[in-house]
């Protein structure tokens, strides 16, 4: 069942997203070569902390920590840890908040100081099927264009689409329905109207779309063939007019 948010529901995922966006734009701040990813994770539930939020994921399903850090084949869930990033490093952070009993969700992947020439490539490509899939993300359409949209854009560049992560409606929960394929044909699905909240969110493989989790810590997703990934996500609101991204850095 997908619930469209009130007014007052809205304004409060809106104050979590800016939360969100914030912290991510101080993160990106201080990523460099040096710093080992606890270090993010702790400045991360810091700034959310003096925000008046909380951080989402922490205790999520057991998780401890307040934000996931994946860094280079390392598609999701990554446990922020001793790693210290490396120049030419690309690094995948996830992160919610939860204000006033709502969430808001979100995930960027940066470079670390000069990435290759390919890992930019899928940096520009899996951002830009983000915002495509946003541009279908209007009152009327099907919930399939948004899949549709940001599968088309990672295969015209040669890349490949994860098939058992997806995007999802968030608000009083963190994860809602709907769930929200990366991939598909357009057309299909609920028609989207104004109230619901989605968070969109494409994982997209430099190689094959192959994907494994990490058996010593149970949370990890990494590439099958080790190659980079990247995992892009905001978390908008349908609007009369089209939508509102919540969670803008």
């Amino acid at each position: 069942m997908i619930t469209r948010k009130t007014i007052d529901e809205v304004d409060r995922i809106r104050i979590a997203g800016k939360i969100v966006g914030h912290t991510l734009e101080c993160l990106r701040r201080a990523i460099c070569p040096g710093i080992s990813t606890i270090e993010l994770d702790a400045l991360a539930e810091r700034l959310i902390r003096d925000a008046g939020a909380e951080p989402s994921f922490k205790g999520y399903d057991g998780y401890l920590n307040s934000i996931c850090t994946s860094v280079n084949d390392q598609l999701a869930h990554g446990i922020p840890g001793s790693y210290v990033l490396q120049d030419g490093d690309i690094i995948s952070i996830d992160i919610g908040a939860k204000y006033e009993d709502f969430h808001a969700d979100s995930a960027w992947t940066f470079p670390v100081g000069m990435p290759s020439d390919a890992a930019r490539k899928l940096l520009e490509t899996t951002e830009e099927s983000l915002n495509l899939g946003i541009d279908e993300a209007k009152p009327g359409s099907r919930l399939s264009n948004i899949s549709h949209a940001i599968q088309r854009c990672a295969k015209s560049k040669g890349f490949s689409v994860v098939r058992e992560l997806t995007g999802h409606g968030v608000g009083r929960e963190l994860h809602e329905d709907p769930d929200i394929p990366n991939y598909g044909r357009p057309g299909r699905g609920p028609v989207l109207e104004p109230g619901m909240v989605l968070a969109i969110e494409p994982l997209i493989n430099e190689g094959s779309r192959k994907i494994w989790m990490v058996e010593d810590d149970d949370w990890t997703l990494m590439t099958q063939d080790g190659k980079n990934c990247a995992h892009f996500e905001h978390t908008i609101v349908i609007t009369e007019n089209g939508n509102e991204i919540l969670t803008k850095q």
